[in-house]
């Protein structure tokens, strides 16, 4: 910013300044990355190009998201490593695939349904499993099988593909993979899950930068006003998950996860094809999530909730 006198696009982005600051505490504080709140203010409230928005997303939070996870390392906040690691390769796979063959493809209205309200019916199968049932919870996950382990970096691999396409995505697909079927506590998934979207993002952005090459000048305006939010924004909300109780992350999740969903609905108004659409997304995701959860029973409870 000093060396290229570049103080003067806050007055121009200013709007995208504002968007960072809840955008980057989301980041930190939750398994939504902060492309989760900045594609959708950006695509649907300011009118700004998907791929655009999505290349913004991916940069920011190469930035934001690496601080974050700078923060949980120095302060040595528990992370699930298996998790971790094979959630990292297929997601990595994931991005690169889908940036080449699914994001092009994809049509930016029904993208957005998909994950807003495949991610509902999460937020409302959480919300159940925590307030109506008595849910076990562990602090790591069980030893995995090879097959197991294919499972999820397979899980991996979708939320690669989801980050191509809206520049987030692999958090919250991989933590839902894992609270659900695994039971693995929200206080250790959602660090874990802000590590893994650090490395995503940074991957993505590389990818576009250096390789497609397709970041256009107004993206970098955007990021150089974000950064000095993102920097400071990540880290605290990391700081406020790692300081919350289990059951205060999960109703912040729900509470993000049930606004995105009605901004999409009063932004977008879907009708027809795509309302069909979003109701099918949402009923394939409660289908999905009910089972995830009928196999967690199954499994031998670790810590007490």
């Amino acid at each position: 910013m000093f060396l290229h006198d570049s103080w003067r696009l806050f007055y121009h982005y200013f709007y995208m300044s504002i968007t960072m600051v809840f955008g980057s505490f989301v980041a930190g504080a939750s398994s939504e990355g902060g492309g989760a709140v900045a594609f959708p203010v950006m695509t649907l409230l300011f009118k700004i190009h998907p791929a655009e928005a999505r290349n913004f997303s991916l940069a920011i939070q190469s930035v934001g998201m690496t601080a974050a996870t700078l923060w949980i390392i120095a302060r040595r906040i528990k992370i699930e490593r298996t998790y971790l690691v094979l959630a990292m390769i297929g997601g990595t796979a994931g991005i690169i695939f889908g940036s080449y063959f699914i994001a092009p493809y994809t049509p930016p209205a029904y993208a957005k349904m998909l994950f807003v309200s495949f991610w509902l019916s999460f937020g409302l199968t959480l919300f159940i499993v925590n307030y109506y049932r008595q849910r076990h919870v562990r602090d790591e996950l069980p030893g995995l099988n090879k097959g197991q382990q294919a499972e999820l970096m397979a899980i991996g691999f979708i939320g690669g593909i989801l980050s191509a396409i809206l520049g987030s995505g692999i958090d919250i697909c991989t933590f839902s993979f894992v609270t659900m079927k695994y039971k693995l506590s929200e206080k250790i998934a959602t660090p874990t899950s802000v590590v893994l979207m650090a490395s995503n993002a940074v991957v993505g952005f590389l990818l576009h930068q250096y390789v497609i090459q397709d970041i256009s000048p107004v993206v970098y305006n955007y990021w150089l006003v974000c950064i000095p939010v993102v920097v400071l924004g990540a880290p605290m909300g990391a700081l406020t998950a790692n300081l919350a109780r289990r059951l205060h992350i999960v109703n912040f999740l729900c509470a993000v996860i049930l606004i995105q969903f009605v901004g999409a609905i009063l932004i977008l108004k879907p009708t027809g094809s795509l309302l069909l659409f979003s109701a099918g997304s949402f009923l394939a995701g409660m289908i999905i999530f009910f089972l995830l959860t009928r196999q967690g029973r199954k499994r031998e409870p670790g810590a007490a909730p």
